[in-house]
Order: structure tokens, then sequence, then C-alpha cells
């Protein structure tokens, strides 16, 4: 009875601090993907074309990736908790502002600085967790704190595509970036949740009481640099369904803008499904690379089917919200395979620099996608998806071993 009277309270901190953590995930979700349903406004708006908005995508995740590895140094530093709400001020604030950019070129420097912003997300939330909920819920709190990400994906292109649609782009912009900003009041009066004291140099009178490892000795790491590679691909592919198929089912599959948007939404729905089912096979499973592999593989598959078949829109969006849920079901199990892979001192940094690979893809993909649509070749957006899936099979298997 006295065990379970000191566990409830315990486990009752590990929830208040993992729904904290949920929501700062899903407010950066909401942003990332706040841009994407206003690209056909902005273009005729603008006078732009789809690869000039994919670099403001690109110019977003160039500054996210080069920000979250120092983010990651910071995390281990000075403590998560301030990273994690400085961060969310200047991507919310960044966001507003594009809503009054007299042109285009005013939104990549607006751009860059919500990239910024955005780059601490995943150093300080996953170092949170890793800090304050313990290892046999770890699967669970990280499945938690995709879904979260994932439910802002959903909505995002429902919100801002309507507020779009209804008030012009700028306003939809403007509004969210300044709903984020109260997010972070509401945050702030929660600090305590979040806060996580900065690693200890060394622990003194523990077994291997030595300095954390320094950032050089990360980044050399070869089962970080796998890891790291393994985000690469999986964000070159799910940037492409994630911000382009919209566009992409209107104009290659016969889509409405109602049924794409709800692709995406559905997308991104049976990814929160695959990833609450993979929470509970994480904190069950030893072979975690296993189960990653085989979720890439069959969201391969199903993205190639999704290319090529010629069928009514809708089993096409039905082939879409699959790959979400296949992907989905990895994603607790990569997190675990990255927290093994992180030394005791260097969650932070181990974080910052496989999830910067997250970045770089996003850097990438929207001026690779962008270029396919101008193309007029929708279809091969999702060939274009299925391909980095398929490569990232064999990293999934390289991160199954903890460093020596």
């Amino acid at each position: 009875m006295s065990v379970n009277a000191d566990a409830a309270p315990e486990v009752s901190g590990e929830v208040a601090t993992i729904g904290a953590v949920g929501v700062a995930h899903f407010t950066s979700h909401m942003l990332q993907l706040a841009l994407a349903p206003l690209f056909l406004f902005m273009r005729d708006d603008l006078g732009t074309s789809f690869t000039e908005l994919g670099l403001v995508l690109s110019v977003y995740f160039l500054c996210s990736a080069a920000g979250q590895v120092m983010a990651g140094v910071l995390v281990d530093r000075f403590g998560a908790d301030r990273l994690l709400l400085s961060g969310m001020i200047l991507q919310g604030g960044a966001t507003a502002a594009m809503g009054f950019a007299p042109h285009y070129e005013m939104l990549l420097p607006l751009a860059a600085l919500a990239g910024f912003g955005n780059s601490v997300y995943h150093p300080a939330d996953l170092s949170i967790l890793s800090h304050k909920v313990a290892p046999q819920r770890l699967g669970r709190a990280f499945a938690t704190h995709v879904i979260c990400g994932n439910i802002g994906f959903a909505l995002s292109p429902l919100i801002s595509g309507a507020l779009g649609a209804i008030f012009g782009w700028r306003t939809a912009l403007t509004t969210m970036g300044l709903g984020a900003l109260l997010v972070v009041a509401g945050l702030a009066l929660f600090r305590a949740l979040l806060h996580c004291a900065p690693a200890p140099a060394a622990a003194a009178g523990t077994p291997h009481a030595a300095s954390p490892l320094t950032f050089r000795t990360v980044l050399t790491t070869p089962v970080v640099i796998v890891a790291f590679l393994y985000f690469l691909l999986t964000s070159l592919s799910l940037n492409g369904v994630q911000s382009f198929s919209i566009v992409a089912l209107q104009e290659g599959f016969g889509a409405s803008l109602m049924l794409a948007t709800l692709a995406v939404t559905l997308y991104q729905l049976g990814s929160a499904a695959g990833v609450a089912i993979g929470g509970h096979i994480a904190d069950r499973a030893e072979n975690h690379h296993l189960i990653a592999m085989s979720g890439l593989a069959v969201s391969a598959v199903l993205a190639v089917l999704a290319a090529v078949m010629h069928v009514p829109p809708e089993v096409t969006v039905a082939f879409i919200a699959a790959v979400g849920f296949a992907i989905g079901i990895t994603m607790p199990s990569r997190d675990v395979l990255v927290r093994r892979t992180a030394p005791a001192g260097a969650t932070g940094k181990v974080f910052g620099v496989v999830y910067s690979g997250y970045d770089v893809g996003g850097l990438v993909g929207p001026i690779v996608y962008g270029m396919i649509l101008d193309h007029h070749a929708p279809r091969l957006v999702y060939l274009a998806a299925a391909v980095p899936l398929a490569l990232a099979v064999g990293t999934a298997f390289g991160v199954r071993r903890r460093p020596a």
C-alpha cells in the first residue's frame, strides 16, 4: 500500500510534465505546417512560384537544423525550460510577423527567425522527458510527445486553410503566431513542470564519474551519425506528404481542396493512432530496430501504391492515411533507440544532433517537391517520398546498438 501511495504522486507529476511538454510540441507543429495550406493564396497574391515558396520553408528548416545542434549544447549547459520558452516566443513572434510582410523577400528572414525558434523543441522536450519520466514509462511518454505534435500537424492545415480562405493568408499567419504566444504565457505559469537542472559536470561518487562527452565527440560517434541519417531520410519523405499533398492531390489526382486538406489531416491522425500503439509496443519490446525497419518498409510500399495506382482520389487518400499509421508505429521505438545512444550528461547534445537531420531533410525537401510540382508531375511527389523511406530501413538497423 505504501509503495502505491508513494508512486501515485510521482506518476501524477510525470503526467503533468508530459502534458506540458506535449502542449509545447503541439504548438511547434501547428506553426510548422501553417504555411503549406496557404501556398495557393500566397502564390497568387505575391506572384511567386511553388519553388520560391518552397525556399521559404527551406530557409526555415536550415535555421532550425543549425539552431537545433546548438540548442542541444545549451540544454545540457543551462537547462531545458529556459530554451523551450525562449524558442516558442521567437517562433510565435516571427510567424505572426509574416502576416505583415510587404513582399516575398521579407518572408525569408522571418522564416529564419521562426526556424531558430523551432530549433529548441526536440532537444528541450526530449531532455525534459528523459530526466523526469521513469524508464519503464518512457516509451509512452515519447509516444504522447509525438501524438501531440501530430495533432498539431492534423489541425494546422484545417485551421490555417480555413483562416486563409475566409480572412486571407496574412491574417491566418498572424492569428496562429499570436495564439502560440498565448500558449507560452500559459506554460510560463507552470514552469516548474518543465524545469530540468543542467547536467552536472561529473556525478561525485558514482561509477564512471567523468566529464560529459564533448560536442565534438558526440558528432563523431558512428551510431549518432547513423541516427542523424535516419532522421534526415524520414524527414525528406514526410516533408513531401505533409507539406505538398494538398497541392499534389488537387493537381494530379482530381481531389477537391476539402478532400486534399482532409488527406493531410487523416495522415496525421493515422500517424497519431500508430504512435499510440507504438508507444505500448516500445515499452514492452527489446528489438526496437525491427519495429522501426518494418514500419518504414511498409510505409514505402504504401507511398509507391499511392503514386502509381490510378484509382479514385478517396482511395489515394486512404493510402496516405495508412502511410501515416505505419510511420507512427515506428516513432516511439525510434526515440527509445536514440535515447539509448545518449550517454549521461549528453542527452540534449545527442537529441540536438540527430533531430537536426529532421530539419536538414526539411531544408532540401521543399525545393525538391516544389520543383516536381512546377514541372507538373504531382504523382512523383509520392514516389519521391517512398525512396528515402526505403533507404531509411538500413539506418534503423544501424541504430540498433549502443555506442561503445
